[in-house]
């Protein structure tokens, strides 16, 4: 109930108004049944925007922190998180990632829409990169169409990191159902769900338009974070009292230019 009430009557409109977000491929969402919806990932935003531009339910599978959360702050993020009917999934792999799939199936097999990141994190540079086979998977268990999305622009109105979004236009491209029916009965072939992964992956990129990176966006991520943190190491450094003199002495040294020398002459 509460989750038609923000849709319709609360945030829906809202966000309508003040974003003005425009649709292409409406004609793809299907009337009835289950399907999945895998979406690009640019914004904490676009699990907002993606359900409001779709008529029917749509539940995204959330990560467990927004449901876990001390304080007022946290417990308003968890109940409108529930309210909106989302499911909270630990993203930490093995036994999890065998909960986050249960979790998914169970709405899939009660008929409804299910959006998935197959990326599993939002991009950390706007590029789309190598989708995880748990979308091909569940496809296969289902035996359900996949739909693939792109959001436009939802990390311009919201990077990451701003809690208080640009209000500027943002669109949805959805693209045609792809049917995996041919696959059936695969699903513990791990170079199946890999090629049906694939396959995903390239209509988001024919949709979004995005540089494809062969890469996992956790590993990207986690790439980023070394790097700022050997800038950061080396700027404490440099910082420290006398760096800059003993640098400094060092490279004169190299040049013959000591003070009790004084400049090396060539003989004549």
């Amino acid at each position: 109930m509460f989750y038609w009430v923000l849709k319709t009557v609360i945030l829906g409109p809202i966000i309508r108004l003040l974003f003005r977000p425009w649709v292409e491929g409406s004609e793809n969402i299907p009337e009835t049944g289950a399907a999945i919806f895998a979406s690009n990932h640019l914004s904490f935003s676009d699990s907002i925007f993606l359900p409001v531009c779709v008529p029917r339910r749509m539940t995204f599978l959330a990560k467990s922190d927004y449901f876990t959360g001390e304080g007022i702050k946290g417990r308003l993020t968890a109940a409108f998180f529930k309210g909106v009917g989302q499911l909270p999934v630990d993203r930490s792999g093995g036994r999890a990632s065998e909960a986050a799939l249960r979790s998914g199936l169970k709405v899939l097999r009660r008929g409804e829409l299910l959006g998935l990141y197959p990326e599993g994190t939002r991009s950390p540079d706007g590029r789309l990169y190598k989708g995880k086979t748990g979308v091909a998977r569940m496809a296969l268990e289902a035996g359900v169409p996949v739909i693939p999305v792109a959001m436009i622009d939802t990390d311009k109105a919201q990077p990451t990191g701003k809690k208080i979004p640009k209000l500027i236009r943002v669109g949805v491209r959805i693209g045609e159902p792809l049917d995996f029916s041919r696959y059936e009965g695969m699903e513990g072939d791990r170079f199946v769900l890999r090629s049906i992964t694939d396959e995903i992956m390239y209509a988001m990129m024919e949709l979004s338009g995005q540089e494809y990176v062969d890469m996992y966006a956790t590993a990207m991520k986690d790439r980023i974070a070394r790097e700022k943190k050997g800038k950061a190491k080396e700027a404490q450094q440099a910082a420290q009292p006398g760096r800059a003199v003993s640098e400094l002495e060092a490279a004169l040294d190299a040049e013959g230019l000591d003070d009790d020398n004084g400049p090396q002459r060539r003989a004549s």
